[in-house]
């Protein structure tokens, strides 16, 4: 049964929300901490193209979270999911390609990163603390933390209520992004944090996450009846498509632009795996180095 056809979102109508105001701030503090850093000559085009992978990933936050698309994705699960994607295999790669770990820390005042770098790193108390990011650092942990917070919070019962729920709807798209920030640190290079897993590996690793989200989207598209009630309920969608439709519709958005990410870097290790790197220089970043 077709929905009527209701209005969607025009493309100013943006919002002036928390994840807007963190992204601008992250901005603020990346270009502070840049301004702190010397970069030497042979690496000034390398750094171009990380600074440029960076702000690509915070405007890709922007549109995910603050854009029409988040009012859209009240209305259509097929926009929910194209911010699902953004949050879990466009924005977070390049995060991790662009290295802006020490940028940001660099923005911090200086006494600040004494005090942090000696409570981390010396203090008895946060020994958990060191414990804990080592073990979530691990290949294993992260392809199970990505897999388990991609899964579960599709569930219906537990995705529902993320609709009903601002605080639980970001929660969602927080561990979404920081989840997916810890996988695909795993994969691409990105000083200080240390990729552990060889090419082949690493062709593994994004395989087996690939398949992961492929049976999410099998399950979507082959499912009778609308999974989820709160869009199944919907009085009208823009469009007017129907609830099935839309399900199968968002099917296909997390079946094959959300494969796109893990083809491209798949290629890449295969390629590397059988021709021999050619003499490094100076150039765009590179996805990884084998250890």
């Amino acid at each position: 049964m077709l929905a009527a056809a209701t209005v969607a979102p025009g493309f100013w109508d943006w919002s002036l929300d928390p994840p807007l105001v963190l992204v601008i701030g992250l901005a603020i503090l990346y270009r502070l901490g840049d301004r702190r850093t010397v970069t030497p000559v042979r690496a000034t085009t390398e750094r171009r193209w990380q600074r440029l992978c960076f702000y690509c990933a915070l405007a890709i936050l922007a549109i995910a979270l603050s854009s029409p698309l988040d009012a859209l994705a009240e209305q259509l699960f097929w926009a929910h999911m194209v911010q699902h994607v953004l949050l879990l295999v466009v924005a977070p790669p390049l995060i991790v390609l662009a290295r802006p770990w020490i940028r940001l820390w660099r923005s911090l005042p200086l006494d600040l990163r004494r005090w942090l770098a000696r409570g981390l790193g010396q203090g008895a108390r946060t020994r958990w603390l060191r414990g804990a990011s080592h073990a979530l650092g691990s290949p294993l942990a992260a392809f199970v933390a990505f897999s388990a917070v991609l899964l579960v919070w599709h569930v219906p019962a537990l995705f529902d209520a993320t609709l009903r729920s601002s605080p639980l709807h970001a929660l969602e798209h927080t561990l979404f992004f920081a989840t997916a920030v810890m996988f695909w640190k795993q994969v691409i290079h990105s000083p200080p944090l240390h990729a552990r897993l060889s090419s082949v590996q690493r062709v593994a690793y994004l395989i087996g996450a690939m398949v992961v989200s492929w049976i999410l989207a099998v399950v979507l598209a082959l499912a009778p009846d609308p999974l989820y009630s709160s869009y199944a309920h919907e009085a009208g969608r823009p469009g007017a498509i129907s609830a099935l439709t839309d399900q199968q519709i968002a099917a296909g958005i997390m079946w094959v632009p959300g494969s796109i990410t893990f083809v491209i870097v798949i290629f890449v290790y295969i390629h590397r795996w059988l021709v021999p790197d050619p003499p490094v220089s100076a150039g765009a970043p590179r996805l990884a180095s084998d250890h």
